[in-house]
């Protein structure tokens, strides 16, 4: 599978030029210091460094009734939805041309707010799909049924997409990966803590619950939503750990269709791959085959009966939030048990949510055009550069690196395109259909157009200007197999503060750092460092560079693992490994870039800072926030990232420069003898 690596961080910001003195005097007037004011003074630095650069904000602002965490990158997102609201009932209460983005947007704004016709339709819209369920015969009409439900989006047996081909970036391929299962990940069927046990008891109830609402008796729903457990339990069992996932040569198994006919014979492929539209196909890439044997056994084994009810689920499970009221409010006292959020968010931005699903690209064309220009996008690309010639500074002087894997990881670097702001190029949605008819209807034709747009890739030279998040997303990514980086427009919103009232300390802390310099380390991570130039799978490495950063690699593995944010639940250092490389990496570019502005060499402080200690400040400012314990609990079993707390802590006992510049010595709490601290990039 080709992995595109987001980071789900709190850190936005606008490069900051020099400021004058008289500039500084004003913006100390005039406003708090941006990061002076989070202070929590009550800690000192070597204990806990988060709490003491964020603790003053956290014991101000507590978590809102409906939300899982709260903090700067809330603080960004609520004010991104309050702009594509306003864009969203700018273009309702036009009269727009039947299909332009102005229609499309204003339509499916204005259904979707019409609760009073969501409520009055009822299941109607959805009757003809349940129909098709009831209709199930047979394995052979029941995958066919599978397929159509997956073109509009709902989730059920395994996950199949086209991405391009690992071993050979220019050729889009079609790739089968293990799913199937409706908990989060697969350590929720196995974990036997009464958390997790609760929600395993939970689930059960969700599901017998949802089928009973949609028109299943009460009895064969309760009886049905155990014998999903028991299924899902199956297919999790067969499913690889989320730290074996992170291998790219173990998850890439290229093979013929008479191979796939093997692996799962009771799937008729070639009726499959018709119904999806797939005209013409002779090789598939499978990520987990294992996992693919045991579907084939449960679609032998497991009674019609269950799997029709499981399907019946997966899709009004998956389409609550454009059905019927009771069934969105079912599926979030569920998921609460995830999120630990007290009160569903106002319907709103539910709907925002929805729509930026289906056309958020299209929402990003006007998103732009209102609230970022041209000179952002120009600035951004000037720090790019700024990181990546730190980067191939400190590779010079590794000395745990052949001349020969430095040359290419040299190539490797001066390669990464970086993508800022927003797509030079749209995509054309004119074929999207967006009407008048219902919420669920329009929900569908856009997950359609999707599964359209995508699948007809097949076959056609890979599109490596194309972007894969929309450039109002609070988000961020490196692409192995593009070898990019891209940074949206919405990642660059600091609340309460404009670029240039922020010093290039904190600037280079939370956008050098945390962003530029995390993604490009992306590049060099433990998964991202197996990709060449081209983004091909492929090895450029010296067998002795390989076992060296190994070796490095494992020490960060340790020390995370000893992390323990909720008791009973450790860190992953495993599976977090890869993030957890490239926010060291990121803060060490940082550091590099900063030690050449201007702000650096004349070294006079602000609020009482240096500027090294505002740098750290403002790489912690990144991730100002707290989160609720089930949110926090959900993502140490689910999430590739470390908790935010310890993406400062952590990499930070690593840093040199830290210890230099808050004076940490033996005996503080952050302090790690330097024969333990991490040293890779």
């Amino acid at each position: 599978m080709k992995k595109i690596t987001p980071l789900l961080f709190f850190i936005t910001s606008l490069i900051a030029c020099n400021t004058k003195k008289e500039e500084k005097k004003n913006i100390e007037a005039n406003k708090p210091d941006v990061v002076a004011v989070n202070i929590d003074s009550t800690v000192k630095p070597g204990a806990d460094f988060f709490d003491y650069a964020n603790g003053g904000w956290i014991k101000k602002n507590p978590i809102p009734g409906e939300q899982s965490s709260w903090g700067i990158g809330n603080l960004v997102i609520e004010e991104n939805l309050l702009r594509l609201r306003e864009i969203s009932e700018k273009s309702a209460a036009i009269k727009a041309e039947k299909g332009s983005s102005d229609q499309k947007i204003g339509d499916f704004w204005k259904l979707a707010m019409d609760t009073v016709k969501l409520e009055a339709d009822g299941l109607k819209p959805l009757k003809p799909y349940l129909d098709k369920i009831d209709a199930i015969t047979d394995i052979p009409t029941l995958l066919a049924t599978v397929a159509e439900f997956k073109k509009m989006g709902s989730s059920t047996l395994f996950a199949d997409y086209v991405g391009q081909d690992a071993k050979n970036s220019d050729k889009m391929a079609y790739q089968l990966w293990q799913g199937g299962i409706g908990l989060p990940e697969r350590e929720y069927y196995f974990k036997n803590d009464s958390a997790t046990k609760t929600i395993r008891s939970a689930y059960v109830a969700y599901i017998s619950k949802i089928l009973t609402m949609s028109g299943t008796e009460a009895a064969l729903a309760a009886n049905s939503a155990n014998n999903i457990l028991q299924l899902e339990t199956k297919l999790a069992t067969a499913s690889r750990k989320i730290e074996d996932l992170r291998d790219p040569y173990k998850n890439y198994n290229k093979m013929a269709i008479t191979g796939l006919v093997q692996l799962a014979d009771k799937v008729d492929w070639t009726a499959y791959f018709s119904i999806l539209g797939i005209k013409q196909l002779d090789s598939v890439i499978v990520g987990q085959p294992e996992f693919f044997k045991a579907l084939n056994t449960a679609l032998a084994n497991t009674p019609l009966s269950d799997w029709k009810q499981y399907i019946r689920f997966n899709l009004v499970s998956d389409l609550a939030a454009v059905l019927p009221d009771a069934y969105g409010r079912e599926a979030f006292q569920f998921n609460k048990l995830f999120s630990g959020a007290k009160e569903r968010k106002p319907r709103w931005k539910r709907v925002i949510q929805l729509e930026e699903d289906a056309m958020g690209e299209m929402l990003g064309q006007l998103y732009v055009k209102e609230f970022f220009n041209e000179t952002a996008k120009k600035r951004y690309t000037v720090m790019v550069e700024a990181i990546r010639q730190a980067l191939k500074d400190r590779i010079a002087q590794l000395d745990w690196m052949s001349d020969s894997t430095k040359a290419k990881a040299y190539t490797k670097l001066a390669t990464i395109k970086s993508k800022v702001g927003y797509p030079d190029k749209w995509k054309d949605f004119s074929a999207m259909d967006i009407g008048t008819e219902s919420m669920l209807k329009n929900y569908i034709n856009a997950k359609l157009w999707w599964h359209n747009y995508q699948y007809n890739k097949l076959g056609k030279p890979v599109d490596r200007e194309e972007w894969e998040m929309t450039p109002q997303t609070y988000n961020a990514y490196y692409n192995p197999s593009n070898n990019e980086i891209v940074l949206p427009a919405g990642i660059f919103t600091v609340p309460g503060y404009r670029d240039e009232e922020l010093d290039d300390a904190v600037v280079y802390g939370y956008a050098g750092a945390s962003t530029i310099g995390h993604e490009i380390t992306h590049g060099f991570d433990d998964e991202g460092r197996q990709f060449d130039e081209r983004g091909n799978l492929k090895s450029w490495w010296t067998n002795s560079d390989e076992a060296a950063f190994k070796k490095r690699a494992d020490v960060m593995v340790k020390q995370f693992d000893a992390y323990e944010p909720v008791k009973g639940y450790h860190i992953n250092g495993k599976a977090t490994l890869g993030e957890n490389i490239a926010d060291l990496g990121g803060i060490l570019l940082g550091i590099e870039a900063f030690k050449k502005t201007a702000q650096y060499k004349e070294n006079k402080s602000i609020s009482n800072l240096n500027p090294m200690q505002r740098y750290f400040l403002g790489y912690a400012l990144g991730w100002l926030g707290h989160t609720r314990e089930e949110q926090l609990r959900s993502r140490l079993l689910t999430d590739v990232h470390s908790p935010a707390k310890y993406r400062v802590n952590g990499p930070f006992q690593d840093v040199d420069e830290f210890y230099s510049t808050f004076g940490v010595k033996p005996g503080d709490a952050m302090y790690q003898a330097d024969s333990l601290r991490v040293k890779i990039w």
